[in-house]
């Protein structure tokens, strides 16, 4: 590519030409391909666990999955800090290079490492470090490419051009369902199931003594997407090696005005830092569980509380990614011409005002006979005092309360219910229409028995009450038996509904990048954007479903723990609708005093 003239790097409204557009055209390609990699873990780990973690005992798999959750979320941020200071000191194009090698050999090393039966400890101690370095890396990959794209763009179409980054996070986890999907069914129909392998390494064998077989995939057929990446690697490393650096970049560098220490003047100074402040809390934050509700907790709401079986949840949501992906371009587009921050709020608020009533037409849509029973009054009577607040994002805590062990039962179940106080010390019970099943002690003696006992009594009056449980026959939850089985009125409404919730996310992330590049000036542009981005949407997003869950537990309505994304949107609202600038789009991104 040929390198631009920098006398022209400020008049910015020309349109853009044919190679700056393969500039950015490129840098989405590329970014696509690092989201993939970090999805496959997400979407295949509790296969990766089974091959890696179930064989150690319980405390030492609850640390392992502790780091696993750390490294997916609460690592991002350290590398937005890492790869946002190298972005500042030695230039965006090389730092993104940088991730991408990165996460692409990291993922690929996942598909090649053997599992505990090979290595023993070594193996999962290895790949939750490759763990880790994929969430480093992508903290430090989504604001070089912003930046990157943003700076090559015409002003006046800037949040259109960066909102082809925004598309890549959704087109990465499509891209990633559908690898998955197809790579499951080839192997599954193609390869024989395989023994399931114990702590020892030997088969698990059922009661009449032959072994316990899994499906081809879940034993060593997961592994052909990681390996599979290698390709993506290539191709991306590739095209990105054609790119130039950003004009905005080389103008600072060849003025001698980049910053010599990035971390300390975006956030060490209070003129930069409440700009970080007030991206997180009144951008970001809103926009993180706006994106994680639509997406991922559309997602796990679909399969974990409707009852959809993971084949057609993941059908259905991919149908809605296809269908719902063209937003990301249209908001970022209007943002040129409106503004970014009317379109991020607006999508915050409605999100806030329509979740109850979306959510509960999902579950009448996809599942009728649930829905159904969710009408019957089911009531927990227990001491306050016994009832906790279940909050358990990595699956490690025990709940050993009678009220808990009650609560958490419906909660998995998807039945709604309501709590009545009981005296102190009372042994919490549960109502369903007329019986009553007592709950029980999680630390007494024989717990182990009275858990069968209760679990076996409630599932009776349950499935009395219509809840389609275990066993239950229910021909009216939504069922696709291949990828293009969606042409039915349920499979449509399914689909209509959660590309409903896929255009809220594209409101509120299409235009995200420019209007987070804009408020912070070149020389700590990078830094700058990417910690408040990765807080938001590793934090706020991240603990988004343990938090809905716990809050659904607590309170008894499966719909509950939607007030979580729903009250940090408001809030987003009212923080951006009081502290984000307007008209930031007008501005030019290379004007550099330092002062914003």
């Amino acid at each position: 590519m040929a390198n631009m003239d920098l006398s022209a790097a400020d008049t910015r409204a020309r349109p853009m030409t044919r190679e700056e557009r393969k500039v950015i055209l490129a840098s989405s390609a590329g970014t696509i391909f690092e989201w993939y990699d970090f999805y496959l873990y997400g979407s295949l780990a509790a296969t990766i666990g089974a091959q890696f973690f179930t064989p150690f005992p319980e405390a030492t798999r609850n640390v392992f999955a502790l780091l696993a959750f750390a490294a997916g979320f609460i690592v991002r941020p350290f590398g937005a800090l890492v790869f946002g200071s190298l972005g500042d000191l030695v230039g965006r194009k090389y730092t993104f290079l940088m991730t991408i090698l990165i996460m692409g050999l990291s993922t690929f090393l996942v598909g090649l490492l053997p599992s505990y039966y090979s290595w023993g400890v070594a193996a999962p101690i290895i790949l939750i470090a490759l763990r880790m370095l994929q969430g480093l890396a992508l903290g430090g990959e989504y604001g070089g490419a912003a930046v990157y794209v943003a700076e090559h763009a015409p002003q006046n179409r800037r949040g259109y051009y960066t909102s082809f980054i925004q598309t890549t996070a959704t087109l990465g986890l499509l891209l990633s369902l559908i690898v998955i999907l197809s790579v499951t069914g080839f192997v599954n129909n193609n390869y024989p199931d395989q023994p399931q392998l114990d702590a020892a390494g030997q088969a698990v064998l059922a009661a009449d003594g032959t072994p316990v077989m899994i499906k081809a995939f879940a034993a060593w057929g997961w592994r052909i997407p990681f390996l599979g990446s290698i390709i993506l690697l290539l191709v991306s490393l590739y095209i990105r090696l054609q790119m130039n650096e950003s004009p905005a970049f080389q103008k600072i560098k060849a003025e001698g005005a980049a910053s010599k220490a990035p971390l300390r003047e975006a956030f060490g100074q209070w003129r930069n830092a409440k700009i970080a402040l007030i991206a997180l809390l009144g951008l970001t934050a809103g926009q993180a569980v706006v994106w994680y509700s639509g997406q991922f907790y559309a997602l796990f709401f679909i399969q974990n509380v409707v009852r959809v079986d993971f084949y057609t949840a993941n059908v259905m949501v991919a149908w809605s990614l296809i269908l719902g992906t063209w937003g990301f371009l249209f908001f970022g587009s209007l943002s040129d011409r409106i503004g970014r921050k009317p379109i991020i709020l607006a999508g915050c608020l409605l999100a806030a005002i329509t979740y109850f009533p979306v959510f509960k037409l999902l579950t009448e849509t996809a599942n009728p006979m649930l829905a159904a029973a969710q009408e019957t009054t089911v009531t927990v009577t227990a001491d306050p005092a016994d009832c906790s607040f279940q909050f358990n994002p990595v699956g490690t805590a025990k709940f050993t309360n009678s009220c808990d062990i009650a609560k958490a039962y419906l909660s998995r179940s998807s039945v709604n219910s309501s709590t009545v106080d009981a005296p102190a010390g009372t042994i919490a019970t549960v109502t369903v229409g007329d019986i009553v099943i007592p709950s029980y002690d999680g630390t007494a003696e024989d717990a182990a028995a009275q858990k069968t006992a209760f679990e076996a009594a409630l599932g009776d009056a349950l499935k009395a009450a219509g809840y389609p449980l275990a066993g239950v026959e229910n021909t009216s939850i939504i069922k696709a038996n291949y990828f293009f089985d969606i042409f039915s009125g349920q499979k449509l409404g399914v689909i209509v509904i959660l590309t409903y919730l896929i255009l809220l996310v594209t409101m509120v992330y299409g235009p995200i990048a420019a209007q987070l590049v804009e408020l912070f000036p070149t020389r700590i542009r990078y830094s700058g954007m990417s910690l408040p981005y990765h807080i938001g949407n590793g934090w706020f997003g991240g603990l988004l479903p343990a938090t809905a869950f716990a809050i659904s537990a607590q309170t008894g309505s499966i719909y509950a723990g939607l007030w979580y994304a729903i009250v940090i949107a408001l809030m987003t609202v009212v923080v951006g609708a009081i502290f984000v600038p307007n008209g930031t789009h007008k501005k030019s991104i290379f004007a550099d005093d330092g002062s914003r």
